[in-house]
């Protein structure tokens, strides 16, 4: 087996990918080459057939420890031919064999590996390096050079066919999951309302009971993932384990349009209790991010656009220390047409067409980054906010969350009252800029006017946050 030059292996094709690995990992390796003729009877044939993507560590360890233990054979070069569909994703159409050549593992570069046998001479590699890619094949490991040399070809694929990358968290972004022996007593009404498994695509509302679990869809998913799917190319990155990805995945895209082989879980992730974009085989610079935990990607806060927790059920608001009835407790959720993912969908587009239609620079020399910044500069130009009892004592204001939160939106913060205030942002309205805002009509609102902001892109009616007298 070899990959040529213009390797299937990325990301818009992990996909077919996988499938071509299963293929010619089960297929027997063809006849040796005139070179290896001398000692025809010591070789043998070699199939590796494929696992299920959701075996456990150990498993994947065992694997790899039996390449070690096999006999390796060279191969002769194959060709391999790439087309593209009318999605802009490529596909391997044919493998052709090359009888007239041969391949030298001393001129070959070791670009992947499955455990320790390289993936293109089969050679047997001393140490490990470059980043693993279990959720494509399991025990595929790809080198740096090889990274970046498909980020770069695939990345001038998805651009001439107006399309970036789009990493989805699942748990209260897309959805949200609850252990049944979690669920209160105001919930089990819930159990007589779930959707059938057999056809998932018209539920969401789902008791998976070899799970012990329930799940909701957040309301809007399916017609966001129809429409986000038009302008990105979808991964699913959860810090939940792979098995519960999966499942997950089934429920959302059950026809495999959307996600397929693209599902990453922290069993994937190269760093404990972080998600990365190096186990991603996309440009950084192309990359957007929707996930309600900020944290998860301290190194790619740049790409990130954080989302409103979605809380459906009781054992969700006590995780994050909320002392209320849930949306399932109180018989409601959120609305369709104005809830997160209607208003981030909005966000998305305008983000894509800014990219792909406003800027100047040659399409390649674009960063999705910058666009973003951008944007949320708009949601509150115009505003100068000064904060009253928002902030501890002696706290230094600049470095207060809310305060970088303003300015990142494009409002201007200040500790000084005047007249070209716009807003007075306070817990207190007995402060005295409280009432320096009440008696010069200034706008005069809780700090959840700006954090709503924050999660919707858009500036919010202050009338929904005022701030108002005891």
């Amino acid at each position: 087996m070899s990959l040529v030059t213009d390797s299937p292996v990325h990301s818009s094709s992990s996909d077919d990918f996988a499938a071509f690995l299963d293929t010619e990992l089960d297929s027997k390796s063809s006849a040796s080459s005139a070179s290896d003729d001398e000692a025809p009877n010591q070789r043998h044939s070699e199939s590796a057939a494929s696992s299920s993507p959701d075996q456990d560590k150990e498993a994947e360890e065992d694997d790899d420890s039996d390449f070690q233990n096999k006999t390796v054979k060279r191969p002769k070069v194959e060709t391999v031919e790439i087309v593209e569909d009318d999605r802009g994703t490529t596909s391997v159409a044919s493998l052709k064999h090359n009888p007239e050549a041969s391949f030298s593992k001393e001129m070959c570069t070791h670009p992947g590996s499955f455990g320790t046998m390289c993936i293109v001479c089969g050679q047997l590699l001393d140490g490990e390096s470059g980043v693993t890619f279990g959720y494509i094949h399991k025990g595929l490991r790809l080198g740096n050079d090889e990274i970046v040399r498909l980020r770069n070809t695939d990345m001038k694929n998805l651009l001439r066919h107006k399309k970036l990358y789009l990493i989805l968290d699942l748990d209260h972004t897309l959805l949200n999951s609850t252990q049944l022996m979690h669920m209160t007593s105001d919930e089990e009404y819930l159990k007589g309302q779930t959707d059938s498994l057999q056809d998932v695509s018209k539920g969401n509302l789902f008791m998976l009971g070899f799970m012990q679990m329930m799940t909701k869809l957040r309301p809007f998913v399916r017609t966001f993932l129809k429409e986000a799917s038009q302008m990105f190319e979808m991964y699913i990155y959860t810090m939940g384990d792979r098995a519960y990805a999966l499942e997950m995945a089934k429920l959302l895209d059950p026809e495999r349009e959307y996600f397929n082989a693209k599902v990453i879980s922290r069993d994937d992730g190269t760093q404990r209790h972080q998600k990365g974009l190096d186990v991603v085989l996309g440009q950084e610079s192309s990359v957007l991010i929707l996930d309600d935990t900020e944290n998860a990607w301290m190194k790619h806060k740049d790409n990130l656009i954080l989302m409103e927790r979605y809380h459906f059920f009781a054992s969700s608001c006590h995780q994050f220390g909320f002392n209320c009835k849930s949306l399932s407790e109180q018989k409601s959720d959120e609305s369709e047409s104005e809830g997160a993912l209607a208003s981030i969908l909005k966000v998305l587009l305008k983000i894509h067409q800014i990219f792909f239609e406003e800027l100047e620079e040659n399409l390649d020399g674009r960063d999705v980054r910058q666009v973003l910044k951008t944007v949320r500069k708009d949601v509150l130009k115009g505003c100068k906010i000064v904060f009253s009892r928002v902030f501890p004592t002696q706290f230094q204001a600049e470095n207060h969350h809310l305060w970088r939160m303003a300015e990142q939106l494009g409002a201007t913060c200040s500790t000084e009252l005047d007249p070209s205030v716009t807003h007075v942002v306070s817990k207190d309205a007995g402060t005295e800029k409280s009432h320096w805002a009440l008696k010069h009509n200034k706008f005069l609102v809780q700090p959840g006017w700006i954090e709503a902001a924050n999660y919707f892109w858009q500036k919010q009616p202050e009338e929904k946050f005022l701030c108002q007298p005891d």
